[in-house]
């Protein structure tokens, strides 16, 4: 069995050594955080990418280190991608999910390790001190030991590593044909290519995509773009009430496991005795949708009228899916009446 990698004793980060292996590389080793195909498709090169701290980076300068041995297995990964994203949004549905996560988890990674190489400049305070938060860097050992399944042939057995969304986007209704945002203390990560969103968590190991099972099956459809930003403040809200975080555990494969496979990791949670999430507040979750909702100037008070049901864009007032054009019929009167 591979001897996994552990980025976090000692803090190994940076350009130096491999991102899945640890293995010492040359300056040239690298491959890009953000696929070359996603910047010449999205024009994103030189467009800047803005880090906690303030500082600023661009989209090709994001780079992650790499043994060279790995460039093919991350290479089909991106071209099997790019092949379903030319597509839409079906296309990129019909991928199996851990494919979709591990691309979504590697973006999210390079970033994290440039945020984190960011930290440890002795003039930078950070804004999430991993080594402080120890529940923080348990969810980014057991996210980075599921991410080694970029390394080899792997089969999650019997779970997927986390929740992945696909939404569409009705495209007669104006917005950014791609953007990206995430949240580091939760582990959530969304990207848009044209039409299509991605909505990832990253370390549920499928919790909150049973949760919201029912929402997501309503949500298949081409959403108004205030849809799309109300989904992902029902995920992200989701992601911040996650309290369980899963123990991984690697094995090798055994005589019932699939025969391509180099690493079998399983996934344990004590759901007997440990909570899965905390309770929902109605307060929270209007300021996590109020932080994505900040293009159509829907105010937390506005969202709030009724404490006991927060303003929906997604259902109409009989809790029913409402189609994109009621939506923008919904957010014209919201505009008219303040």
């Amino acid at each position: 069995m591979i001897s996994l990698y552990d980025p976090f004793e000692g803090m190994q980060f940076g350009l130096g050594r491999c991102f899945l292996t640890g293995q010492p590389v040359g300056p040239a080793d690298t491959v890009p955080v953000f696929a070359d195909w996603l910047q010449a498709t999205y024009h994103l090169a030189e467009r800047p990418v803005y880090l906690l701290d303030h500082s600023q980076t661009t989209y090709q300068a994001l780079r992650l280190p790499v043994a060279p041995a790995l460039r093919p297995r991350l290479a089909a990964l991106e071209a099997e991608i790019e092949a379903a994203a030319q597509q839409g949004p079906a296309a990129l549905r019909a991928l199996p999910p851990a494919r979709l996560w591990q691309w979504l988890g590697k973006m999210f990674y390079g970033i994290f390790a440039a945020e984190l190489v960011q930290q440890q400049q002795p003039l930078i305070k950070p804004l999430y001190p991993l080594a402080e938060n120890a529940q923080l860097l348990q969810r980014f050992r057991a996210f980075f030991q599921l991410l080694q399944g970029l390394r080899v042939p792997t089969d999650y057995a019997d779970f997927v590593p986390g929740s992945v969304f696909v939404l569409e986007v009705d495209d007669q209704y104006e917005a950014p044909v791609f953007e990206y945002d995430d949240d580091l203390n939760t582990l959530v990560f969304s990207i848009k290519l044209g039409r299509s969103v991605l909505v990832a968590t990253l370390v549920d190991i499928g919790f909150i995509g049973q949760a919201m099972r029912q929402v997501y099956a309503d949500a298949q459809r081409p959403l108004h773009p205030a849809q799309v930003a109300e989904f992902k403040a029902r995920t992200y809200y989701a992601a911040y009430l996650l309290a369980a975080v899963p123990d991984i555990y690697p094995r090798r494969p055994g005589p019932l496991d699939p025969l391509d496979v180099e690493l079998v990791l399983d996934a344990l949670v004590d759901d007997v005795t440990a909570t899965i999430f905390n309770p929902w507040d109605n307060l929270a979750y209007a300021h996590t949708l109020t932080g994505l909702w900040p293009r159509w100037s829907l105010t937390e008070e506005l969202i709030m009228r009724n404490p006991f049901q927060p303003l929906s864009l997604l259902y109409d007032a009989a809790e029913q899916p409402q189609p994109a054009a009621a939506a923008a019929e919904q957010l014209a009167v919201l505009a008219y009446s303040g």
